[in-house]
């Protein structure tokens, strides 16, 4: 489905330019995370790309083609999970696949040892922790062995400790081949966890780079003014 190009997407809501012209092009590999402020139009770019919600105006080409490939999961800041078992819960997504039902339950299983819920696979998703809650739904999506995963603001309703556990399934899910673009608030995840950085403002992108150049030397005021004000710490910008 690479490249993934957006140009002029534009989403207006009863007239208010929450996405005002977007262009990005997205290849095929390593972690992609979109930050900027509250209403800079993040999650809507995300559910836009995943098929969730038509753009008014633009257009979006998958490897040349109109229309997406299969290969597509998204997971949400809040997850929603069935009143049922985890092990039922994470393999929800294989369902359209077609596969065995043997090797449904082994990719569904495997996936869960790698997330570190193979031990709850038979206690209801209910009785889960917010950050197992998370950990699941990522182990859902990856079970799909999806080209592509968008990852909404995955751990922020979460404490440091479980924010480090997810961080750790994100790299392996892209160690094993998955392009991933994910929204973030956190600006020190976003510096640990992306290979490029892209800053959103007002339904803009105002600024792509790797993400040591945008941190260090962030090229437009507006990012400059957006990272001293979200980072703890105070930093001072490369000449």
């Amino acid at each position: 489905m690479f490249p993934i190009q957006l140009s002029n997407i534009r989403f207006t809501p009863d007239g208010r330019p929450v996405l005002a012209g977007v262009d990005l092009d997205i290849d095929a590999d390593g972690i992609t995370v979109i930050i900027g402020p509250n209403g800079a139009g993040k999650t809507v770019l995300l559910r836009i790309m995943a098929g969730l919600q038509a753009p008014h105006d633009g257009n979006i080409h998958w490897n040349g083609n109109g229309c997406p490939e299969p290969g597509i999961a998204m997971v949400f800041q809040h997850p929603i999970l069935l009143r049922s078992s985890v092990f039922h819960n994470a393999g929800l997504g294989l369902k359209p696949f077609g596969l065995s039902r043997a090797e449904a339950k082994r990719r569904t299983m495997q996936t869960l040892e790698r997330v570190g819920l193979a031990h709850r696979a038979t206690d209801s998703a209910r009785l889960l922790s917010g950050g197992e809650r998370q950990r699941l739904a990522l182990a859902r999506a990856w079970a799909m062995r999806p080209q592509l995963l968008l990852l909404d603001e995955p751990t922020a309703a979460l404490d440091p400790s479980a924010t480090d556990v997810v961080e750790g399934i994100v790299r392996e899910i892209r160690t094993d081949g998955t392009r991933i673009i994910m929204t973030t608030h956190n600006l020190g995840q976003a510096m640990r966890i992306s290979d490029d950085i892209v800053f959103l403002s007002s339904g803009r992108v105002i600024e792509r780079a790797p993400t040591s150049r945008f941190f260090a030397r962030p090229q437009s005021n507006e990012a400059k003014l957006f990272i001293q004000g979200e980072l703890p710490w105070r930093i001072s910008f490369d000449n």
